[in-house]
């Protein structure tokens, strides 16, 4: 293996073990605001012991993703070396804010939540809660604000080889900024109704803390279908995007080599890269309908564009429509849910329950997936159209140096994700714990 290729897998896989943490804080934030709130609300001991119970999961997802996310950045100067000079003028303004405006928000009134119960205002604290989970949100707009403009570049000028940033607001809010924001956000609320829903399920099947459990799952269904049915919605919009911004990407989850009107929308199938065929189950002029809401309307194909501008076809093809059925089982596994609810039967249903416990993990596979789907469309570019992949490295990094690192990053990885699991583990097995005599409080009328 070369550099390049070494590095693309450090890479890739130091950012997916990031994004496992990411997704879950950022979904759990929906759940501790909800849960401060109905305390702050009523001052009873178990909805105090609720809150407690969700500031210490988001605390246990949040240390972690801190620690992982540091390396991707040291990797920007050093594998990444060409790259950073090339977009150090439009990175650091947000990446700056997002240290100083959004991880410094977060991070202090966590410390509120941490050590702060019985020592501020029960106003001051609710309040907390909800600047945790808007930094956390912020925190996410401007890294989706930095990758994006790798997607769709704007406001920008290259001189002397480096991109110069001309206006922020248009470098900021690129074409793909708002529908990637929005999509990724509501996939990570997914996840986190999803991991509520599995947590409560776990309780029910155990007979342990009830009240909690029959509250946590309901709002775990309602979230979780709310936001899996916009998923598709939401999907729209970025793909329409894609569509107009980068051709060949979406010519490449779907596996379209001819550019033609009445495009079919492929359901499964698989690419021939060698003999630029698709053997698909498709819907007739779906893509076409989709996308211009027309069966005349044309899509671009990948015959538009040289063999080496375009994507890795097959790869890029099976993670977008891996992506898409996990969305769909998302829907049914929901409504599902919904359907048992309504017929009073979920708590009694324990083979339901069992796999809800587990069905985080079809959230997470999907974001995961979705990623990917995304990055591996944009290649052969990590700037679209202005810097290629294989010109973004550091000329002077071996590739022994590089598998050495990636090796030693493997096996911290290994131990972080082991104390991990075991710290939150513990959590939920010791479940919403009340503090030994503790008593209603009651609102004061300034808080009520």
């Amino acid at each position: 293996m070369d550099a390049v290729l070494l590095s693309r897998i450090q890479f890739a896989f130091t950012v997916g073990f990031h994004f496992l943490f990411v997704p879950l804080s950022l979904g759990t934030t929906v759940a501790l605001v909800l849960a401060e709130r109905r305390y702050y609300k009523s001052g009873l001991p178990d909805d105090g012991a609720a809150a407690r119970f969700w500031v210490r999961i988001f605390t246990t997802t949040f240390a972690i993703g801190v620690a992982t996310g540091i390396t991707m950045e040291f990797a920007f100067g050093t594998n990444w070396a060409s790259y950073s000079r090339f977009v150090g003028d439009i990175f650091g303004a947000p990446l700056a804010a997002e240290g100083l405006l959004s991880f410094f928000l977060e991070s202090t009134f966590l410390g509120v939540l941490l050590f702060g119960r019985g020592r501020v205002s029960r106003r001051f604290y609710y309040v907390s809660a909800w600047l945790v989970a808007l930094g956390a949100h912020l925190s996410a707009l401007w890294i989706i604000i930095a990758n994006s403009w790798q997607q769709t570049p704007a406001g920008y000028k290259v001189e002397e080889g480096r991109a110069v940033l001309t206006d922020f607001f248009a470098a900021a809010f690129n074409p793909s900024t708002f529908p990637r924001f929005f999509h990724t956000v509501a996939a990570t609320w997914t996840v986190g109704a999803f991991f509520a829903a599995g947590i409560a399920a776990y309780f029910l099947l155990k007979g342990r803390h009830t009240t909690f459990a029959r509250r946590t799952l309901r709002f775990g269904l309602v979230l979780g279908l709310v936001t899996a049915i916009a998923m598709p919605l939401l999907g729209h919009w970025s793909a329409t995007q894609v569509a107009n911004t980068q051709p060949a990407k979406m010519a490449a989850f779907e596996g379209l080599y001819k550019t033609r009107d009445h495009a079919g929308l492929s359901l499964v199938g698989w690419v021939d890269q060698g003999n630029e065929k698709l053997y698909a189950l498709t819907i007739p002029s779906g893509l076409s309908l989709m996308l211009g809401f027309s069966p005349s309307h044309q899509v671009t194909g990948l015959d538009k564009f040289a063999p080496q501008d375009r994507p890795p076809v097959e790869i890029t093809f099976q993670v977008y429509h891996l992506m898409v059925a996990l969305g769909i089982l998302m829907i049914l596994w929901m409504l599902l849910g919904i359907f048992l609810w309504w017929r009073g039967r979920l708590e009694t249903s324990h083979r339901y329950l069992r796999l809800t416990v587990w069905s985080f993990v079809i959230p997470m596979l999907a974001i995961q997936t979705g990623w990917a789907a995304a990055e591996i469309g944009r290649q052969p570019w990590i700037v679209y159209n202005e810097l290629r992949t294989v010109d973004a490295v550091s000329a002077i990094v071996p590739a022994g140096q590089v598998a050495l690192s990636l090796g030693i990053f493997a096996v911290i990885y290994a131990v972080l994700f082991v104390a991990w699991v075991r710290i939150l583990l513990g959590i939920i097995k010791r479940g919403p714990e009340e503090t030994p005599g503790e008593a209603p409080v009651e609102a004061t009328p300034a808080e009520a």
